[in-house]
């Protein structure tokens, strides 16, 4: 034994010893650094990028973050800030971009460049809490790299384009808070096995939720404030996902009595639907963090157990003949 120990000593004595490594991150590429000037200069050098200067390193500067094995310019995230104008054509100019962020800058107008089409390496697009107008592009469904996408609170018009079903990476949309017309894309039954989260609120959105969409395995989906009609029961069962649905203030109309949902399900908001049947038994398994089915037609006593009577009669009142706990006690 105490050989053994003796022989591992000699050879650890011998070993190398690791080498730290004292390779500094590669200083911003100098094609990106133009570029960058490019887009202050087009926005009218904003002191919200005072930062932008040639005498210090771009990757230093704020909103900017860069690969430190490369030098090139990865993020552009420019939020919060007193900036005019509209989105620079130059941003696609940046060719490793993975994130692009404009974000809260109530000043930004005008329409989504087509040159943001050039970033091939894209897998975050934010451009929300602006006054950008026109369409959602269709265009956007070339960024095949693309997994988050952000287009909310904004004065985008016009339909949405079924080619952002052909984003193979997608996994999160949000393109609420506009003023879109038109239905949901039946392409939507397409969008990728990890998409998770769907956020079309607050739109003008007409017809049926098309049935394709109750094959994808959602964890939230928002439809409230639009003018939607159909049957939403597809988005719920004991093997689904999901675990947030709003469809407040629109026009849907299923019957509730016999839904099932997920153990996991955590948030449903009904209110100001043309929903009837009576409030399933199902609920009270679920630990329920919000729940509102006021005004709608559901009749019925509301049953007993889980957190169903923990909310108070304001998530179940202006319904047909709903009764019992916390409403006044069934006749």
């Amino acid at each position: 034994m105490k050989k053994s120990i003796f022989t591992i000593s000699i050879l650890l004595i011998f070993l190398p010893l690791p080498t730290l490594s004292t390779s500094k991150p590669k200083p911003c590429n100098k094609n990106d650094e133009k570029v960058l000037f490019n887009i202050k200069k087009s926005l009218g050098n904003p002191y919200h990028l005072a930062s932008w200067k040639p005498d210090e390193d771009c990757c230093h500067w704020y909103c900017v973050k860069c690969n430190q094995t490369t030098g090139r310019i990865i993020e552009l995230t420019i939020f919060s800030g007193n900036i005019s104008g509209q989105i620079p054509p130059q941003v696609g100019d940046l060719p490793y971009l993975q994130t692009l962020m404009f974000r809260k800058l109530t000043n930004l107008t005008g329409k989504i460049p087509p040159a943001i089409t050039k970033l091939t390496h894209l897998t975050s697009l934010i451009l929300s809490w602006t006054n950008l107008s026109g369409t959602v592009p269709a265009f956007l469904g070339r960024l095949k790299k693309l997994e988050y996408l952000d287009l909310s609170f904004n004065d985008l018009t016009g339909s949405i384009p079924p080619e952002l079903a052909t984003l193979p990476n997608l996994s999160e949309l949000d393109l609420s808070r506009n003023k879109l017309t038109g239905v949901i894309p039946e392409s939507f039954g397409k969008l990728p096995g990890k998409f998770l989260s769907l956020h079309l609120s607050h739109n003008r959105l007409t017809g049926d939720v098309p049935r394709s969409l109750g094959f994808k395995n959602f964890s939230t989906v928002d439809f409230s404030r639009n003018q939607l009609t159909g049957d939403l029961s597809m988005f719920f069962g004991p093997n689904k996902t999901i675990h947030s649905a709003y469809f407040s203030r629109n026009k849907f109309r299923f019957n509730l009595s016999e839904l099932m949902f997920p153990a996991s399900f955590q948030w449903l908001d009904l209110n100001h639907n043309k929903i009837y049947g009576s409030l399933p038994g199902s609920l009270t398994g679920l630990s329920l963090q919000y729940l509102n089915v006021s005004y709608n037609r559901l009749c019925g006593k509301i049953p007993k157990g889980g957190d169903l009577q923990n909310f108070d009669n304001t998530a179940y009142f202006h319904n047909r003949c709903l009764c019992g706990s916390p409403l006044p006690a069934c006749s």
